[in-house]
């Protein structure tokens, strides 16, 4: 979901680092980005410092191109040092896309929560050539319409295995209120929900920084989508409430380091806005349901903008979260639409 332009919040680095070069951002911490192929061109990666080698955050897509760009960081900015570990926020495959190259090719320590990893391996070994009868189910239900439905249908569906690269077994876990050191810093480990189940977040004990991966980004909300694999879930709410347990920790001098678009301070205002955003969302999807409507009938009042072909697989989930957290929340009851196999919604009266 699309903001208002964020009024309170300050960029300290205006230019994001070049490909295949290095911002320092803070003593001993490196920002780099990796291009991706959609709309939302860039992922941000990171590397601190821990003296006889790095430890990196996240890893882009598994390419050709983001292998080279690699190579030339691994050179360049890192200066030759080896990568010992490999710390992912969250199992999409902008993240976590090379982590096992990261092992397998570097010897590196793959860490991270144990939702992120069993997610990632699993969903690597699931290649499927067309979409599965659950997935068109799912598809069917949130109302996608004719012609994206018959051409999904028939179609090589998007497959971790395709930018993800194999994952070895074995992984270390990192959970609610741990400590890790990186970079020459003490980071409280604090989780995360709603855009990814168990997404770390990193808080730093000796300075202002924040590592946040996709939790808190400055200027887009992060997607909170519903999918076949688990159509009866309520992640706007797990994303509500770990926006309002975040805030609680939040300082206007904490310095934070996302996985996407630029590093910024002003947190406390930040996740109340974030909170603020989907808040109004509801809202108006509440007063557009006075009728019986699908999640794809629903576009309009939640992103305020046309949705093109690009872009609507991730609108789709978002209307379907949305619309089940007012179902679940009792603010909405929902049926099935004989016509089409549709859940309709409608606010109570």
């Amino acid at each position: 979901m699309e903001d208002q332009g964020p009024l309170q919040l300050r960029y300290p680095f205006e230019t994001p680092p070049e490909r295949g070069a290095a911002v320092e951002v803070a003593e001993g911490v490196l920002w780099m980005r990796l291009p991706l192929p959609m709309k939302l061109d860039h992922v941000n990666i990171y590397a601190l410092d821990d003296g006889d080698g790095w430890t990196v955050v996240d890893t882009g897509f598994d390419t050709r191109l983001t292998r080279e760009i690699w190579a030339t960081l691994l050179a360049g900015p890192l200066g030759g040092k080896p990568v010992r570990r490999v710390v992912v926020t969250h199992h999409h495959p902008d993240h976590v896309g090379l982590a096992g190259w990261m092992q397998s090719d570097h010897g590196a320590e793959l860490v991270t929560t144990r939702t992120a990893w069993l997610l990632a391996r699993m969903l690597v070994l699931d290649e499927q050539a067309v979409p599965s009868p659950e997935t068109l189910t799912f598809y069917r239900r949130a109302g996608m319409e004719r012609d994206v439905y018959d051409k999904r249908a028939t179609e090589r569906p998007f497959n971790f295995a395709d930018i993800v690269a194999p994952m070895p077994v074995g992984y270390t876990r990192i959970k609610q209120d741990d400590v890790i050191e990186m970079g020459g810093r003490r980071w409280d480990v604090h989780i995360g929900n709603g855009h990814a189940p168990e997404h770390a977040t990193f808080w730093s004990r000796d300075d202002g920084l924040v590592i946040a991966g996709d939790q808190i980004l400055p200027s887009i909300s992060p997607n909170v989508g519903v999918y076949a694999t688990e159509p009866e879930a309520d992640p706007l709410g797990e994303w509500l409430e770990a926006c309002e347990r975040l805030s609680l920790l939040a300082r206007d001098d904490h310095f934070v380091l996302g996985g996407h678009k630029l590093p910024f301070t002003g947190l406390p205002f930040r996740l109340q806005q974030l909170i603020e955003n989907h808040h109004g969302g509801l809202k108006r999807l509440l007063a557009h349901i006075d009728t019986p409507k699908s999640a794809s009938e629903c576009f309009a009042p939640l992103f305020k903008r046309s949705i093109g072909e690009a872009e609507y697989g991730l609108a789709l989930v978002e209307a379907v979260a949305h619309l089940v957290h007012l179902n679940q929340t009792g603010l909405a009851t929902r049926n099935l639409r004989a016509e089409d196999d549709a859940w309709v919604y409608q606010a109570k009266g």
